[in-house]
């Protein structure tokens, strides 16, 4: 496989994925996004915790 095939057949892929808008219909910015908050919060919290002086 060259690379001139190789570069050929991305181009061809990248262009399928454009024609269909390239998301998937299950996520949900808003549900992604506010995980992804949650999840860095709960992280933010226990990195807290451990960090306390005594």
């Amino acid at each position: 496989m060259s690379l001139h095939s190789t570069a050929a057949q991305l181009v061809t892929l990248a262009a399928e994925g454009a024609e269909h808008g390239g998301n998937h219909n299950s996520l949900n910015p808003a549900i992604t996004g506010g995980g992804a908050l949650f999840i860095l919060l709960l992280l933010l919290w226990i990195t807290t915790r451990f960090n306390r002086d005594r």
